[in-house]
């Protein structure tokens, strides 16, 4: 019978840090959210495994949270938009850590501009930051946490595909595929002990925005114009989403694309 149907804590709910014990990997982990998502899970006790394309970024970041974890952390630099490095990222997590419980897909990065102005060369790009990075790495983790009966996958979607922000239409076609997925993998794998989710957010306080705003401030105010709170996402804010459905703690919630948005699109 289920513990809390007993009256009994479940396991989760007396464990100081919520992912102690777990191995977590974070893609797209240089810097900026992706970089904020990996302090905040090793901050809650997961040991860590950080990819990114940006080598030189990626062993500063690695060292960063190495003074949180006090102990290895993997890092795999690479293209996730290939097949094979998804794989190596798996593999090395596998073999430092032995196990994978938790894969957060924020690898990405779009080229936004008015649609008629992308190339094909774009369009691929978007498609492949956005797209086949997590297609890559949710075939190469699903296994193994389909073998543990356990497993958390996390994947940073966009608000704007629900806001239909301005000069997002090829983004948005990419992050859809990713909300797509989502709620398919969670159907397939509910039984495993997996639940998929995409955390949404909205424009983020990156140091990419912040460079933006020194250029093109009236083109930083549009995209915020459409916020209720009338300013940006700070990167702990999502941050604190990602490691909550993360979490055993999140354990009835899957298939969802949870909106960190300030309101900007609102059911």
């Amino acid at each position: 019978m289920n513990a809390a149907l007993n009256g009994e804590p479940a396991p989760w709910a007396t464990r100081a840090k919520p992912h102690e014990g777990r191995v977590a990997v974070v893609t797209g982990a240089a810097r900026g959210i992706g970089l904020e998502i990996a302090l905040r899970l090793a901050r809650d006790g997961a040991r860590m495994a950080l990819a990114d394309a940006d080598t030189a970024g990626l062993a500063d970041a690695a060292a960063q949270v190495s003074k949180i974890t006090g102990g290895e952390v993997v890092a795999e630099a690479g293209d996730l938009a290939l097949e094979s490095t998804a794989d190596a990222l798996v593999a090395a997590t596998l073999k430092a850590f032995g196990r994978l419980d938790i894969l957060v897909n924020n690898a990405g990065g779009g080229v936004i501009l008015p649609f008629l102005e992308h190339t094909p060369e774009t369009l691929k790009r978007t498609i492949d930051r956005n797209l086949w990075t997590v297609l890559w790495c949710c075939r190469a983790a699903l296994p193994v946490m389909k073998r543990q009966r356990y497993g958390r996958v996390v994947t940073l979607g966009a608000d704007s595909v629900m806001s239909g922000l301005w000069d997002h239409a090829a983004y948005n076609a990419a992050k859809g595929g990713a909300h797509g997925l989502t709620t398919g993998l969670a159907r397939e794998f509910a039984r495993d002990g997996i639940t998929v989710n995409t955390v949404a957010p909205c424009a983020v306080s990156t140091p990419q925005l912040v460079e933006l705003n020194v250029k093109d401030p009236a083109l930083v105010d549009r995209f915020v114009s459409i916020i209720p709170m009338g300013r940006a996402a700070e990167m702990a804010e999502v941050a604190s989403m990602v490691s909550y459905v993360a979490s055993e703690q999140a354990s009835f919630v899957t298939g969802q694309v949870i909106s960190v948005n300030g309101g900007s699109t609102m059911p």
